[in-house]
């Protein structure tokens, strides 16, 4: 097989011997991942940009690289809806940033050998390159806490007042903390059930979440909307497209909402700023930003993952005297124009952002449409793969029955976990790799030694990556560019991303791309911002930085938990989360926490949860009809649930320190905390029949019950 695109100088043939004719199965406990898809080698698909032809600008360096001439190609983006397609290469998997397992069936005779057109000694040597002149000695460290003078960072732009209210001391039964999606599905979950006394308490002026807080134009989900948005089936709607764009994905938490009647008792535009249990009464009391005292006997943390905006520790952050903001919090009255784009007033203006990650991918297409000049400054390149966004078909989703979403849900959980099937309902970027895996590393093999299958997988990541340097170089017409533009890096190490109009916006003569050669940026000035010893003169910095990832949970959650015998959170995680299943944490009762570490994780967050919400709710339905008054974790289940979450995840320490620096590997500084607060090793699929046995178990295993 030959990898698309162009070889390096010493290519190498790995020689790989024939097997015997016995079906085997091979289950590869394998690394913390995120990936980078695509559309195998079937296809190049683009979408066509309108080009600036002017002239480059006088000046140019191969820090700010520019292009005059527009792409000569025509747009070849497939718009059926999905359907089997036959001849292509599909397929792996994707956990950002824990581990998962992989479970092949291989069948089929291994080919003899395999051609490879790179030399994999090389490319090990050039991702050791990347990665070291990347890392650095304060790892998370770098980024700065959005408080004090930079607390107007984390303002709602989106509220056009401050609704007023009475500050509430009443009691309910279940408070749950975060109105995006996992706050919403855990209390359609509970009404279900018949537990109408619910509240939700946000900080944003509605529901969402995410989707509330990131407005900025261009943003979308990167996974298939059809399994992404919750509760499609018992809302009775189908998204508009593939992956929907995020004002319906707003308006879709709101429907949520109003369906299950969230918005009646619900405390928006509050912040909790403490939690205590009260032994004598049994349930925890409720402080908020409001003045508010309120009594819960049942608490669901739902926070979420991504939650809290950091800043660069740039040297000179305060000194700017032009106009910031954070892409969490878009500022339109500067930009003018819509989540869509159009941004009208940056006409005239000179504008930066730093950041290369996943929000940054999707607003620099629009930034760099309107701006009089655009600066990108990248420390380390996203993979760009295939996105192909298409609207629903009216025909195919006039043949979706009762259950469509959840057999499609798990279809793709099933695909992006390892897992072989007889079809792909949702042939994507993301379920394409397990496909690509098996094919490109020959894993269609019999009797295959196991302990081969590791430097296969690395063979078939190799190829991946190199069909996704191939692409930057099909749209990016400066060979200097695009080379900057290149990941250098295993595709499981940082969060890939899916766009079809990013690599091309580097072909307009307005747009500069800064590569910091891995250092980031070095300082900012009164004027602009400083980048291997040059000054950029801007009118306006966005910060692309990302959310706060790797430090302590009741930081990110904005408050700390005080519970049994005056038992902080804070300190009993001081070391690393400790929780059994992920849920519960002894010297807690009757709190549940939606988080990934320590439970199950999917590619489509949204999934996790709602096992995560079906397990809370079933616990606490058997406590409010049993009389029982509190649950916590027995010392000994916790301690056995967190031994086993380490041991399972030492398979993946290697890699990650291999890794380019990130959120995924604690800014290239893993560590044994890190390790204690992954994901459920062994992958979702068997993480959700565990928690499914134990609920048919009846018990309530490892649980202390107090009437």
């Amino acid at each position: 097989m030959v990898v698309a695109g162009k070889a390096l100088r010493q290519p190498a043939r790995a020689h790989l011997s024939n097997r015997s004719d016995n079906k085997v199965t091979v289950s590869i406990i394998a690394f913390q991942a995120g990936y980078s898809g695509g559309r195998g080698f079937t296809s190049r698909q683009r979408d066509p940009l309108p080009q600036d032809t002017s002239s480059d600008k006088p000046g140019a360096h191969h820090l700010a690289h520019r292009r005059a001439q527009p792409p000569h190609h025509k747009a070849r983006c497939r718009l059926k809806p999905p359907t089997r397609r036959r001849g292509a290469t599909f397929g792996f998997m994707l956990y950002f940033a824990f581990q998962f397992s992989i479970l092949i069936t291989m069948t089929d005779a291994l080919d003899a050998a395999t051609i490879l057109n790179f030399d994999p000694d090389a490319l090990r040597a050039k991702y050791r390159r990347e990665r070291d002149k990347r890392i650095r000695v304060d790892g998370n460290q770098q980024y700065l806490g959005i408080e004090g003078d930079f607390s107007n960072y984390i303002d709602d732009p989106y509220a056009e007042t401050l609704e007023s209210r009475t500050a509430l001391t009443d009691a309910v039964d279940v408070v749950i903390i975060g109105g995006g999606f996992g706050g919403l599905i855990s209390g359609a979950r509970l009404k279900e059930a018949g537990i109408k006394s619910v509240r939700i308490i946000e900080k944003g002026s509605d529901f969402g979440g995410t989707w509330y807080w990131n407005r900025y134009p261009g943003a979308a989900c990167d996974t298939e909307s059809y399994v992404y948005l919750p509760l499609c089936d018992e809302l009775g709607i189908v998204p508009t497209e593939k992956y929907a764009q995020g004002p319906e994905i707003f308006a879709h938490s709101q429907n949520i909402a109003r369906h299950y009647d969230l918005y009646q008792n619900a405390c928006l535009q509050t912040q909790v700023t403490g939690m205590h249990w009260d032994e004598n009464l049994r349930r925890w009391q409720i402080e908020t930003d409001r003045g508010d005292a309120m009594r819960a006997r049942f608490v669901i943390m739902s926070n979420g993952p991504l939650n809290r905006p950091k800043l660069p520790g740039i040297p000179g952050i305060e000194q700017f005297k032009g106009h910031t903001f954070h892409t969490s919090r878009w500022d339109y009255d500067y930009t003018g124009g819509t989540s869509n784009g159009d941004l009208e007033h940056l006409r005239d203006q000179r504008v930066g952002i730093i950041g290369t990650g996943a929000s940054a991918v999707q607003c620099i297409p629009h930034l760099g449409a309107a701006a009089k000049a655009l600066y990108v400054f990248q420390r380390t390149p996203s993979s760009i793969d295939v996105r192909a966004n298409r609207p629903t078909d009216p025909d195919w989703e006039r043949t979706l029955t009762k259950g469509w979403q959840k057999a499609r849900m798990e279809n793709f959980n099933a695909l992006t976990s390892g897992r072989i099937v007889e079809e792909d309902l949702v042939m994507d970027g993301w379920t394409e790799i397990i496909r690509n895996l098996i094919s490109m590393a020959n894993y269609r093999g019999k009797g295959i030694d196991p302990a081969e299958i590791p430097g296969l997988m690395e063979l078939a990541d190799f190829q991946k990556m190199q069909q996704i340097r191939a692409r930057v170089d099909d749209l990016v017409d400066d060979p200097i560019t695009a080379e900057a533009l290149k990941p250098y890096y295993r595709q499981f190490c940082k969060r890939p991303c899916f766009h079809d109009s990013y690599l091309q916006t580097f072909n307009r003569a307005s747009v500069n791309l800064i590569d910091t050669q891995g250092q980031g940026v070095a300082g900012m000035t009164e004027t602009g911002v400083v980048a291997l010893g040059k000054t950029y003169d801007l009118d306006c910095v966005i910060f692309a930085t990302g959310f706060e990832v790797g430090t302590e949970y009741t930081r990110r959650a904005g408050y700390d938990l005080t519970g049994t015998e005056g038992l902080t959170l804070s300190k009993k995680w001081a070391q690393g989360v400790r929780t059994l299943h992920g849920l519960h944490s002894r010297g807690f009762p009757n709190v549940f926490f939606m988080s990934t570490a320590q439970s199950g994780f999917t590619t489509s967050f949204p999934h996790a949860m709602d096992e995560s919400a079906q397990h809370m709710t079933y616990i606490i339905d058997r406590c409010l009809s049993e009389g029982i008054a509190d649950i916590q974790p027995s010392q000994a289940a916790e301690d056995a649930w967190v031994a086993e979450i380490v041991q399972l995840s030492r398979i993946s320490e290697s890699f990650q320190a291999e890794c380019t620096p990130g959120y995924y590997n604690n800014e290239g500084q893993p560590n044994p905390r890190s390790s204690q607060n992954s994901s459920y090793g062994k992958g979702p699929i068997p993480f959700f029949s565990r928690m499914k046995a134990w609920r048919e178990e009846g018990s309530m295993v490892g649980l202390d019950c107090r009437s």
